[in-house]
Parts: C-alpha cells; sequence; structure tokens
C-alpha cells in the first residue's frame, strides 16, 4: 500500500462535495493540510486557486508527491475519490466488475442526488421568493433519489456492495435530509446504511472538519453572500 510522507493539500470549505475527500482522507490515515477557501467571501474566484480548480468549486487538491513523484492538482470531488482510490489501493477496487459497480454510484451521485438535493435546499431554504413548483419538482425528486437508494441497500451493506468512495461521495448529501423535505422513517434502508455511515470514526471526523466556519456563515440570511453564490456568471 503507497505510504504519503508529504501531505496532501485539501482546498475545502464545509460542503457535502467537501466532506467527501476530509472522509476519505480520514479513511485513508492520509496525512493533509487544510487550505480554507471561504466561498461566501469569494475566495474561489483568486487567481491561484483557479490555477487548479478552473471551475471555482470546492473541494480540490495538490499531491505533492503525484505520479512519478512530481505534483498534480485534482479538481472536481468525484475526479478526486478516484485518484486517490488508485493512488492508496483502498475503496475503489481494481476488479473491473466491481469497480464499474462503485463508478456507477459515484457517477449517479455526481449527476444526480448532489445536484438534485442542492436544488431543493436552494428553493427551500435560500431563494428570496418562495416557488412552490420548484420546492415540489426538487423535493419529488430528491424522495424519488432516496428511493433508489433504499431499494439498493435493501439487498446489499453498501451501495456497491463494499464499502467505497460511492459511499463516502453519498453520505454528504444525506445528512441534512430534513431541511430537503424528506423523512427517513420511510427508507428503512436507506436509515440503516445512513446510521452505520455516521457511526465511522472518519466520516465523523471528516465531516468535523471546519464546522466552526461553516457556523459562522450565515448563508441563510446574508444577502451579499448570497450574491457571491447564487449570482454568478462568466468570468472572462
Amino acid at each position: 500500500m503507497t505510504k504519503q510522507t508529504s501531505p496532501i493539500e485539501l482546498y475545502y470549505w464545509p460542503t457535502p462535495n467537501g466532506w467527501k475527500i476530509s472522509i476519505m482522507l480520514e479513511e485513508l490515515e492520509c496525512p493533509y493540510d487544510v487550505k480554507y477557501v471561504h466561498i461566501g467571501k469569494g475566495e474561489q474566484f483568486e487567481p491561484e486557486f483557479l490555477k487548479i480548480a478552473p471551475n471555482n468549486r470546492m473541494p480540490a487538491i495538490i499531491d505533492p508527491e503525484g505520479p512519478g513523484g512530481e505534483p498534480i492538482s485534482v479538481f472536481e470531488s468525484g475526479a478526486i475519490l478516484q485518484y486517490l482510490g488508485r493512488k492508496f489501493g483502498r475503496f475503489y477496487p481494481s476488479d473491473e466488475r466491481a469497480r464499474v459497480a462503485v463508478d456507477e454510484w459515484l457517477f449517479w451521485q455526481m449527476g444526480g442526488l448532489g445536484p438534485m438535493a442542492g436544488q431543493a435546499h436552494h428553493f427551500r431554504q435560500y431563494a428570496p421568493e418562495k416557488v412552490p413548483y420548484a420546492i415540489d419538482r426538487y423535493t419529488n425528486e430528491v424522495n424519488r433519489l432516496y428511493g433508489v437508494m433504499d431499494t439498493r441497500l435493501k439487498e446489499h451493506e453498501f451501495l456497491a456492495g463494499d464499502y467505497s468512495i460511492a459511499d463516502m461521495a453519498c453520505i454528504g448529501w444525506v445528512m441534512p435530509y430534513e431541511r430537503q423535505g424528506q423523512d427517513l422513517d420511510e427508507f428503512p434502508n436507506l436509515k440503516r446504511w445512513f446510521e452505520t455511515m455516521r457511526a465511522r470514526p472518519a466520516v465523523i471526523r471528516g465531516t468535523e472538519v471546519g464546522k466552526d466556519k461553516r457556523r459562522q456563515a450565515n448563508l441563510a440570511d446574508d444577502k451579499e453572500v448570497q450574491k457571491v453564490l447564487f449570482g454568478q456568471r462568466a468570468r472572462r
């Protein structure tokens, strides 16, 4: 197994996408330094950060011990999880059939659970005016996706069979289920998985990273922060 001697630099803000990587690094017991990028202050638009994360989103990493011993930067949380899984040979199987199963659920989260839960959060919590159609649309879609997970977890302990980066990718998006208008009692298999995940020491540690900073960011009421986060257009 690969042994990391120099800390990985984690460019991070405590969000469900950021938690994916802090959880993974904690599971790997890999040394890492957290570089907080305050998204409410627009620090994600700083030129130095954009060099490693051109989409101005959290998270990103710089691994000083990348391929061939040379540094490498990686952006997009799914790509980071895959990179770390390949490098350390853990939580991302080398067997092709098993890896396909992990990739299926990882991409399901990236393309479905994350974006739909994010929209449910936005229209339920942050939109300046209530839009019933949007609230219903995204709340119902999250409910559908929870049902997909519940059906899968009826016959599998974890999403891809064994514990993997797919589970790490999803847990942060299920944690705020109440704010998404969901009731886990409707989904007993998902609830069992959720409780199992929340009890993992690395998940606990990973989601604690930057917790105080998250509390200090008053996203729901701070209009200036909302302008930074929700009023973005192309920058040239």
